[in-house]
């Protein structure tokens, strides 16, 4: 996030919640009056970065809570305390550490790759009972092939290996 862009409500309520439990070792919970933006259900995906480089990201493919601001309290935990890629996140890194939001529409299936596009669609590939996410936009990713290739390597899928395949787009904030 860029020093002099205020951040968005989303990403300060993520930053927020990860800071009360590291620091406080308290339970956040939303506020009684939420922003009508945040009272929808929905999908999100909480992606923490340190200097750069990805420090968590959890999220959720369907929305599995009440509201958007539980979503993302709930996945901000999860990435910064049990993303199995890192250790926890310690007080002493909260200063160093920047929010992404992403809010996502329903997946639709997809017949064929030419319907993807890697900067504006993320995709989900499911094949037996395992499924990969990746999320859109993402930097050294450029091709619809390299996006799914990265899918299926996530899920346990090999890549010879028949796979259904979702996009969806998503809302990112910082």
């Amino acid at each position: 996030m860029e020093a002099n862009k205020p951040q968005s409500i989303y990403a300060k309520l993520a930053q927020e919640a990860l800071e009360t439990r590291v620091k406080k070792g308290e339970k956040p919970y939303p506020s009684e009056k939420l922003p009508p933006e945040l009272q929808r259900p929905g999908a999100v995906f909480v992606s923490l970065k340190k200097q750069g480089q990805l420090r968590g990201c959890i999220g959720t493919i369907l929305p599995t809570r009440e509201n958007l601001a539980q979503e993302i309290i709930a996945n901000a935990l999860h990435a910064g305390l049990e993303d199995p890629r890192f250790p926890p996140v310690t007080a002493d890194e909260l200063d160093e550490l920047t929010y992404s939001i992403d809010i996502l529409t329903e997946p639709e299936k997809v017949d064929d790759i030419s319907q993807l596009d890697p900067r504006r669609y993320g995709v989900i590939v499911r094949s037996g009972g395992r499924s990969g996410l990746l999320l859109p936009d993402l930097e050294g990713i450029n091709t619809a092939e390299e996006q799914l290739s990265i899918a299926k390597e996530k899920a346990g899928i090999l890549e010879e290996e028949e796979a259904e395949i979702y996009r969806f787009q998503v809302q990112r904030h910082y």
